[in-house]
């Protein structure tokens, strides 16, 4: 595979498993308000989506102040219950020092909290290891709008067609494609290889490792 200037990652099911930790703050939040029925594999295909789009799929509801109160329960439930549940996938930290030791600008672009990424590979990564994280704070129109990933590549000063999105579902194969960027499908998540498929790319692999 190509060397590319810079390499942009999604978080969640494409550095890290946090199903875990997310499954039991969004059944925290879900069982509080009585919805019941709802499978943990339902909750793991939203990941990747914002906290509303998430809880408006597996609840039906649509009403925007509902959705709000909901996201702010699961973010105070995610300060108890995400780090301690989210492990990074074997092959993460020697992938990104393979690539930083060639010279690339690594980053991160993803709808979780910049500052929930950073908990956790804070203690993982040599401070300054990671040239930027974009994170939902950071963005009006979170992913599939390019808003994070262009930013990024204007703030690390890199060309588009030298960049790539790696990321595990369509929300991100979508996010590349219309910010111009080439993208490697990972199938660490619960996203197939045909539904990666079905938008241009130029990998999908099991992990990690094919970035080298």
């Amino acid at each position: 595979m190509r060397h590319y200037d810079a390499y942009l990652f999604d978080f969640d099911y494409t550095l890290a498993d946090s199903s875990r930790g997310i499954v039991i703050c969004f059944r925290n939040v879900l069982e509080r308000h009585k919805h019941t029925g709802i499978t943990d594999e339902a909750i793991k295909r939203t990941i990747g989506k914002t906290l509303e789009n998430s809880f408006s799929i597996l609840t039906g509801i649509t009403d925007a102040e509902t959705l709000a109160a909901y996201k702010k329960e699961y973010v105070k439930e995610a300060d108890t219950h995400m780090t301690a549940n989210t492990v990074l996938f074997p092959e993460t930290i020697e992938v990104l020092t393979a690539l930083k030791a060639r010279g690339a600008k690594i980053g991160i672009i993803s709808t979780k909290f910049r500052y929930r990424i950073m908990e956790l590979l804070g203690s993982r990564l040599p401070e300054g290891f990671l040239d930027i994280v974009v994170g939902g704070e950071d963005v009006k129109c979170p992913k599939p709008s390019p808003e994070g990933l262009l930013y990024a590549i204007r703030t690390l000063n890199c060309r588009r067609d030298n960049t790539l999105y790696v990321g595990d579902s369509t929300v991100d194969a979508e996010t590349a494609q219309a910010g111009g960027t080439d993208f490697a499908g990972i199938l660490h998540g619960t996203t197939s290889r045909e539904e990666l498929a079905a938008y241009p790319h130029r990998v999908i692999a099991p992990d990690l490792r094919s970035l080298l």
